[in-house]
């Protein structure tokens, strides 16, 4: 059985979501439906780039991942299939799939445009339902990518996530996504801790300078001392014991930061 994901800003007040997975699951009864998130804030393609990159590594080979934050909707803009790192994403041609497509590489983009897949009528402000959930059903009841359209390969694509290192042991990064406790996530990584912490990193934020690297939340000393720690999407991220650390920087999402990483000298015994 295959699995198909949802991710959209639609919420759960509405019907959006319900008639999506009817669509799906009147084509495929089979079908196994997995939310990632439906409370992306509406129209923010970044934050819906950034919990799909965070997750679609802890799905199993072959997940249809359907993402619909579409402020384009009945537009020019272009409906495609993603195949990549084993998996696939219908969704809207507007960087949605960009960070994930960044990290993987290799990619084959189709545009679709056949639409004999599609339900009829397709309303002109509800393609997840009329388009891209539909595609998903077939998809996962053995259609192939290239009988939804021919391939291309350009896509649109949000800036890139790597940080640029302006000189000397000096990054210049951003605030790629603040969630709900208010960590402040940013796009530097793992890599630049070194193997076993072998790099001292500082975040300057607003004026504030970000020194201490903790484990885990409660190995902070004291409440609302901000710290650093490696999160598990990969990226270091800034938090606060108990407190929202983008609260306390007064930080946002796009924020600029600065990073100075230098090598941990380690002190070796005399003999």
């Amino acid at each position: 059985m295959t699995v198909i994901t949802l991710l959209t800003d639609f919420g759960s007040r509405d019907y959006f979501v319900a008639a999506m997975k009817g669509v799906i699951l009147a084509a495929n009864p089979d079908a196994r439906m997995g939310d990632i998130t439906h409370e992306i804030p509406p129209q923010d393609i970044q934050a819906g780039a950034f919990n799909l990159l965070a997750v679609y590594r802890s799905f199993p080979t072959g997940t249809i991942h359907t993402a619909v934050v579409d402020p384009g909707v009945g537009s020019e803009r272009r409906a495609i299939i993603i195949e990549c790192g084993g998996q696939f994403f219908v969704g809207p041609d507007n960087g949605l799939f960009s960070f994930v497509v960044q990290r993987e590489g290799k990619c084959r983009i189709h545009q679709v445009t056949n639409q004999k897949f599609f339900r009829h009528p397709v309303s002109n402000t509800f393609h997840g339902r009329d388009i891209f959930a539909p595609v998903a059903a077939a998809l996962s009841n053995g259609s192939a990518a290239h009988e939804f359209g021919s391939l291309t390969d350009a896509m649109v694509e949000l800036d890139s996530l790597t940080p640029r290192q302006t000189a000397e042991g000096r990054i210049a990064g951003t605030i790629i996504h603040i969630d709900r406790f208010g960590n402040c996530i940013t796009n530097l990584t793992g890599k630049h801790l070194g193997n076993e912490n072998a790099y001292a990193v500082q975040v300057n934020v607003n004026g504030r300078q970000i020194t201490s690297y903790r484990q885990f939340f409660s190995q902070a000393a004291v409440e609302d001392e901000l710290f650093m720690f490696l999160g598990s999407a990969g990226f270091i991220e800034i938090a606060a014991r108990n407190a929202s650390a983008a609260s306390i920087l007064k930080a946002t999402r796009g924020q600029s930061i600065v990073a100075i990483i230098r090598p941990v000298k380690h002190q070796t015994s005399a003999r």
